[in-house]
């Protein structure tokens, strides 16, 4: 008998915060659900880790010998679900325990729902609680002023406010598989990019004002080396639709110029010069002040670059 709902939880190198992950399923209320943990080639003692969850059998590892690409890595535990419903976290975030009981019994009553987001605790890395972080997070992507129930102008709520969080949303696994779950090749933007999708398909979500999810904070998801990449998938996803609503098509566009503009500074800051330059001129309608800055600092030798992106940043 396959159960009725699959989580995945996808990881790379983080075998001191996995087993935190995996408890918050195990602990849940609900107990009809397999555990799938899909491995994208850790070099750290993650499968060793994984060998004294596997006495349970509700727990499955998906382990890759390489490093395959986060997308890659979600789609492996996705192909290999069998619930009708399905939630992806992520290997530093925890469920509350009540989490799959109280979406799946919407998802139960509610047979025109494809899937129910909620909103989320903010944690730190020793697993406390933040309030205030949380309550400005809340407010910050739109959930404190998001109704209970249905969500009405999906596609606004998820592309303009980016309210959902897919770490914190039960889907019907058949409604992902509809859209093609995450895109192939992707390293960041791809849960924005799933939501966008399943609204333009014209899904349905519903919204449960509860926090039932803990999203951890932590120094790692810092640093230029990680927002370039970002902003690079960033330009990618955003390039990837054209909207039929004016207003919606202006912000997409906003958007992509700003986040040229970024990008543009973040890769003469490295030395990336002509790349660099050339995005900044893309962008410059997002800031002609900082384009021309970054335009005249891309003049100076890489070391003195360096300091006074730095004394700017300071400064701001």
């Amino acid at each position: 008998m396959n159960p009725k709902i699959s989580v995945c939880i996808p990881t790379y190198n983080r075998s001191q915060l996995l087993p935190i992950a995996i408890t918050s399923v195990l602990e849940q209320t609900e107990s009809q659900f397999e555990i799938i943990v899909c491995d994208d080639g850790s070099s750290d003692d993650t499968a060793a880790v994984m060998e004294r969850f596997l006495e349970d059998s509700r727990v499955r590892y998906i382990r890759h010998l390489h490093n395959i690409g986060k997308s890659n890595n979600m789609r492996s535990g996705f192909e290999a679900a069998t619930g009708d419903y399905f939630i992806k976290f992520d290997d530093d975030d925890r469920l509350t325990p009540a989490f799959l009981s109280k979406t799946a019994s919407i998802l139960d009553a509610h047979p025109e729902v494809d899937f129910v987001g909620t909103d989320h605790w903010i944690i730190d890395p020793f697993n406390q609680r933040d309030l205030r972080a949380t309550e400005l997070n809340s407010q910050r992507w739109g959930r404190s002023a998001l109704t209970e129930g249905i969500i009405t102008e999906l596609l606004e709520v998820v592309f303009i406010q980016q309210s959902l969080q897919i770490g914190a949303t039960l889907f019907r696994r058949e409604a992902l598989a509809e859209v093609g779950y995450m895109r192939p090749n992707l390293q960041n933007c791809e849960d924005n990019d799933l939501c966008v999708r399943l609204a333009l398909a014209g899904k349905t979500g519903y919204y449960l004002n509860d926090r039932l999810m803990e999203y951890r904070v932590h120094a790692e998801q810092q640093g230029i080396h990680r927002a370039i990449p970002y902003l690079k998938d960033k330009i990618s996803y955003l390039e990837s639709y054209q909207f039929e609503s004016e207003r919606l098509e202006k912000i997409r566009l906003m958007r992509l110029v700003e986040t040229q503009l970024l990008l543009g500074l973040r890769l003469i800051q490295i030395g990336q010069t002509q790349v660099g330059r050339r995005l900044i001129w893309q962008g410059r309608s997002a800031g002609l002040s900082k384009a021309i800055v970054g335009m005249g600092l891309s003049a100076l030798p890489l070391s003195l670059r360096k300091s006074a992106f730095a004394l700017i940043q300071q400064r701001n």
